[in-house]
């Protein structure tokens, strides 16, 4: 566990906000996909995914940044999935399963998302909490992983399930196109952004 925990965003209501009913209802995985779910005294339970979504529940999650030099590689979420599909964020997000530790999680979600693995390294723990839409909110505790390669070594096999489309951007160029189109990108990834705005991850 790193020392360094950066509130990225202030809790309201420890982390959960009334949102309207789902505008499409969302049902509980079958079977149930258990998350990490955090105590106020920090311990960790299990959690089903959705039901930590609904309820606003702090749990674990992780993100990865994958670089090659200044660019950050970034992908178009699947149209189908559970909330902010079709909108771009960082490399890969996902949660732990409840007896995975972060590195690995990371790691297996970089193959079932992009289909590829690369040396990763966590550099930070983060704390944010966002309405993702939908009638679900993020309260996270995120740990992030960096790994930096040569995209030209790199070969993209994305899991049309999950992604949508990748690219490769500068950091300039991301930054302005939050301004001008900001709904094109996930809420996590403008508060990414916005602490981070040089990729200082």
């Amino acid at each position: 566990m790193l020392d360094e925990i950066l509130y990225l965003t202030p809790d309201s209501d420890k982390g959960h906000r009334k949102t309207p009913e789902p505008a499409v209802k969302i049902p509980i995985s079958d079977p149930p996909i258990m998350i990490p779910g955090i105590a106020p005294d920090g311990s960790l339970y299990p959690i089903e995914k959705i039901k930590a979504h609904l309820e606003g529940k702090h749990h674990l999650a992780l993100s990865v940044f994958v670089f090659d030099g200044d660019e950050l590689l970034i992908q178009q979420r699947a149209l189908g999935k559970y909330h902010c599909g079709g909108q771009w964020a960082n490399t890969c997000c996902t949660h732990p399963k409840i007896d995975e530790d972060p590195k690995s999680a990371a790691s297996r979600r970089l193959m079932e998302e992009l289909g590829f693995t690369v040396e990763i390294e966590e550099k930070r723990i983060v704390e944010y909490s966002a309405d993702v839409g939908n009638g679900l909110w993020e309260h996270e505790r995120v740990h992030m992983f960096r790994a930096d390669v040569s995209k030209n070594d790199l070969e993209i096999c994305p899991n049309p399930e999950e992604v949508l489309a990748t690219c490769w951007i500068k950091p300039e160029d991301l930054r302005q196109d939050l301004q001008n189109n900001p709904d094109k990108y996930t809420p996590w990834f403008h508060i990414y952004i916005s602490r981070f705005p040089e990729f200082e991850f």
